[in-house]
């Protein structure tokens, strides 16, 4: 793979912590470089990926892009939406892994997994 190719120009660095009421909307990509508290929102037309823990409400492809995917070192939204696809946490989830996650469509159903550098 050349350099070129993993260069997007429409990604943009949020180098901080979003706490409640704070919200970043962007036509792209979004990297989030702390936590995004709840009450907090992300929402962007192509994935989002938080660097900590991402407890607020997140949209990636919110222009309908089903291929889209959100990652997070600890994947405990309030709601996380991927195209036209709305899920929330169970209310009785117990676990709390402490590894990143990866959400994104398989087989039309929002899925949440293991983050592997490998996925495909």
């Amino acid at each position: 793979m050349e350099l070129e190719d993993l260069v997007d120009e429409n990604t943009i660095l949020v180098q901080r912590t979003l706490r409640s009421g704070q919200s970043i909307c962007h036509d792209g990509n979004v990297v989030v470089l702390g936590d995004v508290n709840p009450g907090a929102e992300v929402v962007a037309s192509g994935n989002i990926i938080v660097m900590g823990s991402l407890r607020g409400v997140v949209h990636a492809g919110a222009k309908g892009d089903i291929n889209a995917i959100i990652i997070g070192f600890r994947l405990r939204p309030t709601q996380l939406r991927i195209g036209n696809h709305i899920t929330r946490p169970p209310e009785d989830e117990l676990s709390d892994p402490n590894y990143p996650e990866l959400a994104r469509i398989k087989n039309g159903v929002v899925t949440i997994e293991t983050f592997n550098s490998n996925f495909k």
